[in-house]
C-alpha cells in the first residue's frame, strides 16, 4: 500500500506501557480472538473456542505491562502505519456520512500490550483486536499482526489494514445504530444470537471493503494488496478456525461467518464502494 511514514494520528492512544486489569464480561471476541484461541486449542488439544463464546466473561487476571522501550521502537513503523490507516478510513467515512447529511464522530485507536481496560470491561491480548461501543474505541495489541502472519500465512500491510478497517466498520455500525438494534434482537431471541452476530461481522467486512475501494480510486493500492486482504478474511473464517482447533466444522456455532462469506462480503464492498450494498441483514 502506498503511504507516507512519519506521523501519528491525533486519535491514537498509546497504552503499551500501561498496566492491565481484570478480565470482565463485556469485551467482545475480536477478529484475533478466534485465531489465537484456535492456536491454543491445537497446542492443548482442547476446544477452547466454544466455552469462551458461551459465557459472558471470565475472571482471570491480566498482568501489568512493563515499559519496553526497545520493543516500542521496533513497533514504531507499525504504529505509524496503523495511524495512517485509521485517519484514512475515518476520512473516508466522514465523507460518506456527509453525503447523507449525517455527522461522523471519529473513533479512537488504543494500542496496548498484554492487557487493557475498556468501557466494555478488561481484556488481554488473546481477545485480539476489538471495538468497544461503550467508549467508541478500537483496541489492538500490535503483536496480533505477528500471529496473523506466522500462524495463518496472512502477511502484508493490506492484510493488517483490513483488520483495522473491519473494526472501524463496527464503529460505523455503532454510529448508525445497527449494533444496538442487533443486541436488542439477540436479547429478544437468544436462538438468533449467533446468526445475528455473523451478519454484524460480515457487514463490518463489507464496510472494510468500502474503504478499500476508496484507496483503489486514489491509487493507493499496489499489486497484491487486495489479495492480502482476501487471504486475511479467509484465514479468520469460522470454518477455517474450527477445522484447525476441532478438526470439524459446526456451522450453527459460527459467530463471524465462513471464509467464503467473509471474502464475499469484503469483495462486495470493494467492488461497489457503496455502504448501501452492505446490508447483510436483508440476505
Amino acid at each position: 500500500m502506498r503511504w507516507t511514514p512519519g506521523g501519528r494520528s491525533e486519535d491514537l492512544e498509546d497504552q503499551r506501557s500501561s498496566g492491565g486489569g481484570r478480565m470482565g464480561g463485556g469485551a467482545g471476541l475480536g477478529i484475533g480472538g478466534l485465531l489465537l484461541l484456535g492456536v491454543l486449542s491445537l497446542v492443548f488439544k482442547r476446544d477452547l473456542i466454544t466455552p469462551f463464546l458461551n459465557v459472558g466473561g471470565t475472571d482471570s487476571s491480566v498482568a501489568a505491562t512493563k515499559a519496553d522501550p526497545k520493543r516500542d521502537a521496533a513497533e514504531e513503523p507499525m504504529v505509524q502505519f496503523v495511524s495512517f490507516v485509521l485517519d484514512d478510513a475515518q476520512k473516508t467515512w466522514g465523507t460518506k456520512f456527509a453525503t447523507q447529511g449525517k455527522s461522523y464522530q471519529r473513533a479512537r485507536l488504543v494500542l496496548f500490550r498484554d492487557g487493557v481496560d475498556s468501557a466494555c470491561g478488561s481484556a488481554d491480548a488473546a481477545v485480539g483486536p476489538f471495538y468497544c461501543p461503550g467508549d467508541k474505541k478500537v483496541y489492538i495489541d500490535l503483536g496480533f499482526y505477528d500471529e496473523l502472519k506466522r500462524r495463518f500465512g496472512a502477511s502484508g500491510d493490506f492484510a493488517q489494514a483490513y483488520v483495522l478497517a473491519h473494526e472501524i466498520g463496527h464503529h460505523v455500525q455503532n454510529l448508525l445504530g445497527v449494533d444496538r438494534q442487533v443486541r436488542q434482537a439477540q436479547q429478544q431471541d437468544p436462538s438468533a444470537r449467533n446468526p445475528l452476530s455473523v451478519k454484524l461481522e460480515l457487514q463490518a467486512d463489507c464496510y472494510a471493503g468500502v474503504w478499500a475501494h476508496s484507496t483503489s480510486e486514489r491509487k493507493l493500492l499496489e499489486a497484491g494488496d487486495v489479495e492480502e486482504a482476501l487471504r486475511a478474511a479467509s484465514a479468520i473464517g469460522d470454518d477455517n478456525i474450527q477445522k484447525m482447533s476441532r478438526g470439524r466444522v459446526v456451522p450453527e456455532s459460527f459467530t463471524h461467518g465462513s471464509s467464503e462469506q467473509r471474502v464475499t462480503w469484503f469483495r462486495r464492498g470493494f467492488e461497489s464502494g457503496e455502504p448501501s450494498n452492505c446490508n447483510t441483514f436483508a440476505k
